[in-house]
């Protein structure tokens, strides 16, 4: 997994570990930091993938993930994770998104996942999951990470749900299982 996010690790083990996947995982390799400069996440996630088969000669899988809000033209999107800044933390990002919508009404948005497998030999497969859902005017919830607390899914934000739940039905799931669905696992 190249990833140093460890909210993110251990969401992706979970849902991998539910395809009888998790024991394949390596763990404790370093890698340097890969700046994302792409201008799409499927840029992002190869970018990150194929820096770390590099450093490490093993497969690797890497995403990038996207918050897309309709009244903001898509943005966050490939910015997600520095909206309110390069060194914003989850809390700063999402203050920073609600005062953004701070009264308007259309607060529709989805989640994008895109992952990409890149192996040692050039071979690289990539997919893609979502999910919609609206940017709440309020935090709930105390599970998840990032944008979870304001990301509202039917009646429930992502930190709202228990874990087997997000797992079940989140953007990153449904990207990781369609990779494995086309690797054939």
């Amino acid at each position: 997994m190249a990833s140093k996010n460890p909210d993110k690790v251990t969401e992706i083990e979970a849902v991998l570990g539910d395809s009888g996947l998790a024991g394949e995982i390596v763990r404790d390799l370093e890698w340097p930091d890969v700046p994302e400069t792409g201008d799409t996440l499927e840029e992002n996630a190869l970018l990150k993938a194929r820096a770390v088969v590099e450093a490490t000669g093993l497969p690797v899988v890497a995403d990038d993930t996207g918050l897309e809000v309709d009244a903001l033209a898509g943005a966050p999107g490939v910015r997600t994770a520095r909206f309110a800044g390069p060194e914003a933390t989850y809390r700063d990002n999402v203050v920073h998104m609600l005062s953004s919508l701070a009264g308007v009404e259309d607060r529709s948005a989805r989640f994008r996942t895109v992952v990409a497998l890149v192996f040692p030999d050039g071979v690289e497969i990539v997919a893609e999951g979502s999910i919609e859902g609206r940017i709440t005017e309020e935090p709930r919830g105390e599970g998840g990470f990032g944008y979870d607390p304001i990301f509202e899914v039917g009646d429930e934000t992502l930190a709202e749900m228990s874990m087997e739940d997000k797992n079940r039905q989140s953007h990153r799931a449904i990207a990781l299982r369609a990779l494995i669905d086309s690797v054939g696992l």
